[in-house]
């Protein structure tokens, strides 16, 4: 039986066609929605109008370089995901892309097991579940974090009430870690729930 998954729209910003269209091809056989641009100039108005959930940013463009516009992007999107792209890393610009807030900075020529390594890992990150054992980790993340605040528990209360870490807690709550079962065990007990209450409406 066929996943509905989420309808992911990522953009491509490069000035190379070539890799605009290997990566168009690449990503629209993993299910993604894409669109490509290799004008830099045109991002921020793409941004503003076309409800991207991801920018692969390439780094070195004529016109305008890619952190200029990832300044750009960001006065008009501060939470949307940007993966840089370069083939001339360096140190200074890698600096400059994590503190606007790139979530991820890979080097060309790329592995593609890689890039789709931290294409799943930005999307957990912003709660875009791709495969259903990811959205069973959001449902338990989402069910567990409600119990929780219903009965007005801190993270910390929690972790002494279970023996678990706050940040073990705080991973499996963000769906970024799975949890296992006497962990789930351990959390239902703490919420006087039954174990099989942690999985929502999954």
């Amino acid at each position: 039986m066929p996943v509905n998954l989420p309808a992911i729209r990522i953009l491509i910003v490069d000035d190379e066609r070539a890799i605009l269209d290997y990566m168009q091809t690449l990503l629209e056989r993993d299910g993604y929605q894409v669109k490509t641009l290799s004008d830099p100039l045109q991002v921020e108005e793409e941004v503003r109008h076309g409800g991207y959930h991801l920018i692969v940013l390439d780094l070195m463009m004529p016109r305008l370089d890619g952190i200029e516009v990832l300044k750009r992007i960001r006065k008009v999107d501060s939470d949307i995901a940007v993966v840089i792209f370069t083939g001339y890393p360096n140190l200074e610009t890698a600096v400059a892309s994590m503190k606007l807030d790139a979530v991820d900075y890979i080097k060309k020529p790329f592995n593609v097991d890689e890039f789709r390594e931290v294409l799943g890992r930005v999307m957990r990150k912003k709660g875009l579940a791709r495969t259903p054992e990811e959205q069973l980790h959001k449902a338990i993340g989402d069910t567990i974090r409600n119990f929780r605040k219903d009965k007005n528990l801190t993270l910390k209360q929690m972790a002494r009430r279970t023996g678990l870490s706050v940040s073990l807690l705080s991973q499996i709550e963000r769906a970024e870690s799975s949890a296992s079962i006497s962990s789930l065990y351990k959390i239902a007990v703490s919420l006087d729930a039954r174990i099989q209450d942690l999985f929502g409406e999954f």
